[in-house]
Order: C-alpha cells, then structure tokens, then sequence
C-alpha cells in the first residue's frame, strides 16, 4: 500500500524525534526490533444515513439504517518497530469493501404509484483506514507496558447508490465520498503473563476538526485487543476483536448529510518478528 504524502510526512517527524529522544537507540534485551502481523477481521457492519434540508419549498429530513449484507473476512495488518526501550512505531491498516444489490421481487402500489417488479437499488461502500503513530511507554515493566501514543491516520470513504424504479425513477442516489488525514491520539496496554503469551489492547481517536476532512464534521474511534502465542521467538499466531466507528456529517448550501458506520468483529493471524 502507497502511504499518502501527509502520512509520509508525519513519519519522517516521528521517527526523527524518536532517534533524537533515544539514547542510546536500541531494543530491550530478548524484545525483537520489529514485528509484523498479518490476519484477517471477520466484518460485521451497521450504516445509518441521516439527513435534513430542502426540496422544492418542502422541508425533508430523514434518518435509516441500511443493511449490506452478512459478515465478510478482510486484510488487516499492523506493525511495530522498537526503537528503544520504551519507544515504538506502530502502523496499522485495514480495508473494507462491500457490494449489495436488492430486488424487488412483486410490484408494489400505494398512493396511485406502482413500483414495478424486477426494480433494484445496488450500493458500493469502501472505507480504508491507516495510521502512524509514536508509542512511549510512561510505564515499563517486567510484564506490563502502558503507552501513550500520538500519530496521524488516514481514513477514506467512498459510498454510492443506484436505483433502477422502472419509470418512476433510474439513477444515482447515494455518492458521498471523502478522504483526509489528522492527528491521532491513544493509548496501549501490553501484558507479557509468560514467555510465550502476549496479550494487548489499544484505543484511538482522532476529530476530523484536527484534520483536512473537506466540510465533514466528525470523529473517528477505534479499538481492539488481541491475545498472541509465540511458538518461537520469530513466530507467533493471535487472535483478537477490533471495533472501528465513523460518525460525519457534512452541511452544505441545500441542508445537511451524515453517515455512521460502525465496523466490528473477531480477528486472526499471524505474527512474524525480527
């Protein structure tokens, strides 16, 4: 994956603050230098559009829930670069992307209109997120980690909608998109009960006030926790529950549109340290 310019950016900063700090820059005795994991999130959406304004003198709000579909596997990959003692890097991504296309399988009346058999509404929605951040453990134990981290992330959204109402309609319904990057604040617990057991959990948050999110007005949340066996020093499998939720919302000149999205469900993989 290409990192955009902000985020690039962003670390560089990172990682030159970090080796100024570091002194001198090197790993924890028996801890790896880096650590990668590859795995797969079992995706269990929920999406709420709402909106208000105008119409024709008319005024129309409105507030629904709609539904893509059943649960969908996805990549998810993050890692970790240790550059002291105390110090990480951690960079994190995720993707979704999902297609639903509903039919209408009778004709169906009301009002003197008839919406015919055979009319579809299909929708698109992809939604990425990646983020950087600089982790310092204000505690280091034996066996117990506290970090706080402050980083950047990048999310992306894109949802469009189709309708095919036979006479009554065909066209575009739906086409929201908006990408941006901001700063990100969070924070990491890391237990070590034993040699081989690691188990960790994360919370972020970032406000798209702090970023370049175009006229969206919102914030992004996320958390998730994995418990990891290392077979051996240089690999290990994990599995876990991540959580992620968008709430926007976006005023224009013709009123106001907002999308709520919520991401969750267990996680699996694999881990590979150096």
């Amino acid at each position: 994956m290409r990192l955009p310019p902000h985020l690039t950016t962003c670390a560089s900063c990172a990682l030159a603050l970090a080796l100024l700090q570091a002194a001198p820059a090197h790993a924890a005795d028996g801890d790896p230098r880096f650590t990668l994991r590859l795995g797969a999130m079992n995706i269990d959406s929920s999406n709420t559009l709402r909106g208000s304004g105008t119409i024709g003198g008319q005024e129309l709000a409105f507030d629904e829930d709609f539904d893509l579909g059943g649960k969908e596997w996805e990549p998810r990959v993050d890692g970790l670069f240790r550059i002291s003692e105390r110090q990480r890097l951690i960079f994190d991504y995720f993707r979704y992307d999902k297609d639903r296309r509903q039919a209408l399988g009778e004709s169906i009346s009301f009002d003197g209109t008839t919406v015919p058999a055979g009319s579809f509404v299909k929708g698109n929605l992809k939604y990425q997120v990646a983020s950087l951040v600089y982790d310092y453990a204000v505690i280091d134990g034996e066996r117990f980690d506290l970090g706080l981290q402050l980083g950047a992330e990048y999310a992306k959204v894109d949802a469009n909608a189709y309708a095919d109402l036979g006479q009554l309609y065909q066209g575009q319904v739906l086409d929201e998109k908006t990408d941006g990057i901001a700063p990100v604040v969070g924070a990491r617990l890391t237990f070590t009960p034993s040699e081989h057991w690691l188990i960790n959990l994360q919370g972020q948050y970032l406000n798209t006030r702090w970023g370049n999110f175009d006229d969206y007005e919102g914030d992004l949340s996320r958390a998730n926790a994995i418990v990891q066996y290392n077979v051996n020093p240089n690999f290990g499998i994990f599995a876990g529950y991540d959580w992620f939720k968008l709430d926007v919302d976006r005023k224009g000149s013709d009123g106001l549109i907002g999308l709520k999205q919520e991401f969750k469900g267990p996680l699996v993989g694999v881990s590979l340290s150096f």
